[in-house]
């Protein structure tokens, strides 16, 4: 498996994640506090999925541990989701993800950094 590189815009996206679910693991609840690396955005579908590689419900924090054990277990990483989001957004985030789509990387990027309170070059 090739490994995906990790962008400044991927930075970005992760922290406005974790912003967004308080630092706070979405499985076991465990609380973060900033900066830390010990809280991951955590894909539900693979980043190597361009269509939904910054699209906010296919992002969760999840801590090291948490994250872990649903990468190795997509079947129950799925059912997790499931539980949190429902089967009609899971479907429609399926779909997306396997729906090939051009990302307007220069949009994602302004779009985060005014959810962050940050701002643009």
């Amino acid at each position: 498996m090739m490994k995906i590189r990790i962008s400044k815009l991927d930075r970005l996206f992760s922290l406005a994640v974790r912003t967004r679910d308080h630092w706070t693991c979405q499985r076991c609840g465990k609380v973060y506090t900033p900066p830390t690396n010990g809280l991951h955005c955590a894909h539900i579908f693979t980043r190597s999925k361009q269509s939904t590689r910054f699209d906010f419900q296919n992002a969760v924090a999840l801590c090291y541990g948490c994250h872990s054990f649903l990468d190795r277990n997509p079947m129950e990483k799925y059912a997790w989701y499931i539980r949190q989001c429902g089967q009609s957004q899971f479907d429609a985030l399926r779909l997306r993800s396997n729906t090939p789509e051009k990302v307007d990387r220069m949009l994602v990027e302004l779009t985060l950094k005014k959810l962050l309170g940050r701002q643009s070059p």
